[in-house]
């Protein structure tokens, strides 16, 4: 790996009479402390004071550090991991919070447990939601997903699962593990809490 005095060589292409551009790259260098963030702020001014630059390699120097600086900021944020039932409740409390009505969303996860998407399957009314097994199964099998969270929300405020989520839940399962994809927890959520049926051992 080239060090930062190396590729600011490269930018430079050249140095002065007295020195290589490697040497003036270490020279900018020392300058800032090889603090690339004060570096970032050098103008042309700044720049031109050394022996061996002119306008047109300050220019291209600042360049280079603006593209820098973009790339940094054009990062994608680090998907979520899911460690514990309370990591997907953290997650999934922002879509359910004072909701009406039921909804159901799936969480698609790769196998370092990070969330990769989190899809809608349904919305329905007060007293429940139509989830589809096969709409579940689907989208992780498009997303070539290693495991799945079902989450659904009682608005109620009952965390107790009925016999249909159970039995959704155990039908999902093994719908999934037909595709070798883990079934890793059905929460049921409220504004109060959260059941994790695999915490309660009922997956």
């Amino acid at each position: 790996m080239l060090s930062n005095a190396e590729i600011i060589a490269i930018l430079l292409g050249s140095g002065s009479r007295d020195k290589s551009a490697l040497d003036l790259a270490r020279e900018i260098l020392a300058h800032c402390n090889n603090d690339l963030e004060k570096l970032g702020k050098y103008s042309v001014t700044d720049f031109i004071q050394f022996k061996g630059i002119g306008s047109a390699k300050a220019i291209t120097l600042i360049s280079a550090l603006e593209l820098g600086r973009r790339r940094k900021a054009a990062e994608p944020e680090k998907l979520p991991t899911i460690k514990s039932s309370s990591d997907a409740y953290a997650h999934l409390l922002p879509l359910f919070e004072d909701l009406p009505h039921e909804e159901f969303y799936v969480l698609l996860l790769n196998r370092a447990n990070r969330i990769t998407d989190t899809i809608k399957i349904s919305s329905g009314g007060v007293s429940g939601t139509v989830a589809d097994i096969r709409m579940m199964v689907k989208p992780a099998l498009l997303a070539l997903a290693s495991g799945v969270i079902l989450a659904h929300n009682h608005p109620s405020g009952n965390l107790k699962p009925s016999e249909a989520d159970l039995s959704l839940t155990r039908k999902t399962k093994d719908a999934l593990k037909l595709f070798d994809i883990a079934l890793l927890d059905h929460l049921i959520v409220t504004d109060a809490g959260y059941l994790s049926m695999a915490d309660e051992a009922l997956l």
